[in-house]
């Protein structure tokens, strides 16, 4: 099947004592970044995760770098572009734009 390019964002909020505490964002348990918070605590971040991959099912997941004692939070998963659905941290890639549920024949 044809590779498909979604474009996933995410709001990012960390409440630490921590000073600069580190986070990663794995797909499918491949790692696809780490980022250093440098946001203060009653701010956000809208953090974009570009996937071009075949149609199917992917998961992502977020874990602060030991020895952080910050609480991490994920809200608002959303598909800003592409052929995907996200529920929870879930993604479905579609192999076109359409999507057709419920469909008899």
């Amino acid at each position: 099947m044809a590779k498909q390019f979604v474009r996933v964002v995410t709001d990012v909020y960390c409440d630490s004592q921590d000073t600069n505490p580190v986070y990663r964002v794995y797909v499918n348990g491949e790692l696809f970044g780490e980022r250093k918070w440098r946001c203060p605590d009653d701010q956000y971040l809208e953090e974009t995760i570009q996937i071009h991959g075949e149609p199917g099912e992917y998961v992502i997941h977020y874990e602060l770098v030991r020895p952080s004692t910050a609480n991490l939070q994920i809200n608002n998963y959303r598909v800003t572009r592409g052929p995907g659905r996200i529920t929870n941290n879930r993604l479905r890639i579609y192999n076109n734009k359409f999507d057709i549920i419920g469909k008899t024949t």
